[in-house]
């Protein structure tokens, strides 16, 4: 019954003063009328693209040597990536910039805070944001619908450049580390020509399998034939009747094939002197020319590739012009705005209601 008599107590009370409960909410009504008529009208481009697989600007990928399938479309941290760059102050920098926004958002650029203050303007109408199925949505609101829409695409492309010029940057480097890669390798390969020819020259080894097998048969012949000169020799000394002039021939015959059997004797000993170390320096020149054939064909795909356009975003659809605005909600405003006033109203009303006898002086004073 005392809860019955309070809430009636309560209801009394704002019966009692709903004149002034009526002027007050009319009066924040209407002033929230107002306020709203005043404010700026936003109106908000979005702009939808899906990030790219970094496999589109990969040599392997681009000119098939990879087993692995190309990938078109880019995985979380791809994604990730491209909504870093989205965020950056290098792409706010650039649409500040390219749209004079200072001017647009009347902000005096001699101001020391004024950089601080026109990207905190920026930022709260610039968002961009991950759907549920893994695409970004980048949205700009602004007054001019036109302008909204031209600073989303302008975002987007920038989006675009930025990260591809990322990836383009890493491949320079690459292609820097080849160029050094095969300039050294270049001049090692000089040094091994010219090592190589010395030593041949020195040691007359061209080609260190046929030509041992020719010098070892050389000199077998020939010493099978200087074996047979000097038995001829003996048996015609030792008959009786041989021509004194024959005997002479023969004689001359095994001096030949005693200086021929000598010098192959040398040129085979001074052939395996260098046959080693030209079998090495052969194997290293081989081994250069083909790691520089390597190097010249990898560093072409990749000169290829930094060369050639790849996206690093899949446009889904570009920013029109909006034409329906995207703030202020002006009724919903309106009533949220009266709603509050007439809730405080009531709490005003019952507070003083409730505390009118208090002797407020004495409470302050102390006494």
């Amino acid at each position: 019954m005392e809860r019955k008599d309070s809430l009636l107590g309560v209801i009394r009370t704002l019966f009692k003063w709903k004149k002034f409960l009526i002027i007050t909410t009319g009066i924040a009504a209407i002033g929230a009328i107002i306020i709203v008529l005043f404010l700026p009208v936003y109106y908000q481009a979005v702009t939808i693209f899906y990030a790219a697989s970094p496999d589109l600007s990969m040599p392997e990928r681009i000119f098939g040597t990879s087993n692995e399938a190309m990938e078109y479309y880019g995985e979380e941290e791809d994604i990730d990536r491209i909504q870093t760059i989205a965020q950056s102050n290098e792409l706010a920098d650039f649409l500040i910039d390219s749209f004079n926004l200072y001017e647009h958002y009347d902000i005096d650029k001699k101001d020391l805070l004024a950089g601080y203050y026109v990207k905190e303007t920026f930022y709260g109408q610039y968002e961009v944001k991950k759907t549920k199925y893994d695409a970004l949505e980048l949205s700009v609101e602004d007054t001019d619908p036109e302008l909204s829409a031209k600073i989303a695409n302008t975002a987007r492309r920038k989006i675009d450049d930025i990260a591809q010029r990322l990836v383009k940057e890493s491949q320079a480097q690459v292609i820097a580390t080849y160029e050094n890669s095969i300039s050294e390798n270049q001049s090692l390969l000089n040094a091994l020509n010219d090592s190589l020819q010395i030593v041949r020259s020195k040691f007359g080894v061209f080609n260190s399998e046929t030509q041992s097998e020719l010098l070892a048969t050389l000199l077998a012949q020939s010493e099978a034939k200087l074996a047979n000169a000097e038995a001829r020799l003996e048996a015609f000394q030792n008959s009786n009747g041989i021509p004194r002039d024959t005997i002479t021939f023969q004689k001359a015959r095994v001096k030949a094939l005693q200086r021929e059997a000598s010098t192959l004797t040398a040129k085979l000993d001074k052939f395996n002197q260098g046959m080693a170390i030209t079998d090495v320096l052969t194997q290293l020149h081989k081994e250069a020319t083909e790691q520089i054939s390597e190097d010249q064909e990898r560093y072409k795909q990749i000169k290829t590739a930094y060369n050639s356009y790849f996206p690093a975003i899949h446009l889904v659809e570009e920013a029109g012009v909006p034409i329906i605005k995207s703030r202020p909600k002006r009724s919903i405003s309106v009533i949220i705005a009266t709603l509050i006033a007439f809730l405080l109203s009531i709490v005003a009303v019952l507070v003083f209601d409730t505390y009118k006898d208090v002797n407020w002086k004495e409470i302050i004073s102390g006494k």
